[in-house]
């Protein structure tokens, strides 16, 4: 297979049905930008997202009558920030189904130490699992296709490997990003070139329903080829996501300051979900079934 092409669903494990509906009725998700959403807005919304964990609880929600949905995260977070201001209230919602995602932040920056950042999140995880809820985390993109974080792509794979351990400790499932190869590709990511587009979104949420084994209909979407551009176009590109986003990340960096300043979590509380299409994902953006 050539790096970069989406992976054929047929090429996978095949699937064996679940004789009855998933177990779970409430969701309680927990971490950074990642989890909340950033990167897929909703139309006619201020600063509304929807992400994968809006994705995946659509879909659990669609098998039960019963079934609700918070998610606390909020972009910018450090995980000590996640551990200090989520983990026990996620806990205090009495979910059966948690999903944590965290650290991302701290392995990208440029002291970033994954085995202490791991430390942290086992001692998350511990917590998290103690009244047992279904626990599921995840890895941490191969980074290799993209120049702007191709550096980091060890610290990554350092974390991933702990996170790996961590999770068969605690006997967690674990969505990995990391062997996702249809991501690794900067048509799913938004113009930040850090945050997961609609598309983006839209496969890691059919990632987590086959980790957590959930039949569903949503279908792979193949992004709209790439335009030709010049040498020249491809520069002035580069310069306009300097300009708009990389030095804004700097800047804050120096002013210790956070894109989750003043932001609250958009669903604090286990809410219904409204269900936008069952059957196939009509929303993921622009693109084309695979």
């Amino acid at each position: 297979m050539r790096r970069n092409e989406a992976t054929p669903d047929e090429h996978r494990s095949p699937y064996i049905p679940n004789e009855s509906a998933h177990p779970w009725r409430r969701m309680v998700s927990i971490g950074d930008s990642f989890t909340e959403g950033i990167g897929d807005p909703i139309p006619g919304t201020a600063d509304g997202h929807r992400g994968w964990a809006d994705r995946v609880a659509e879909v659990l929600a669609a098998q039960v009558d019963d079934f609700a949905y918070a998610n606390l995260a909020v972009r910018g977070k450090l995980i000590t920030q996640i551990m200090a201001d989520q983990v026990e209230p996620a806990l205090a919602l009495n979910p059966d189904l948690i999903t944590f995602s965290a650290g991302g932040n701290d392995v990208l920056r440029p002291n970033g130490d994954p085995d202490a950042v791991a430390q942290q999140f086992e001692d998350a995880v511990a917590r998290l699992s103690s009244q047992g809820a279904t626990l599921l985390v995840f890895t941490g993109v191969d980074t290799e296709f993209t120049p702007v974080f191709r550096g980091i792509r060890g610290r990554v794979a350092i974390y991933n490997e702990n996170i790996r351990a961590i999770a068969d400790r605690y006997d967690c499932i674990v969505a990995d990003q990391w062997a996702l190869k249809e991501v690794q590709d900067m048509r799913f990511f938004d113009d930040d070139r850090l945050h997961y587009n609609a598309l983006g979104h839209h496969e890691i949420a059919r990632m987590v329903l086959r980790a957590l084994n959930v039949p569903n209909d949503l279908q792979p979407m193949q992004p709209d080829p790439l335009p030709q551009l010049t040498w020249r176009e491809a520069r002035t590109n580069d310069l306009v996501w300097a300009r708009t986003h990389f030095v804004p990340w700097v800047l804050r960096r120096l002013r210790h300051q956070s894109s989750g300043d003043n932001i609250t979590a958009k669903r604090p509380e286990p809410l219904p979900v409204t269900v936008e299409a069952p059957a196939r994902d009509r929303t993921a953006g622009p693109g084309r079934q695979a």
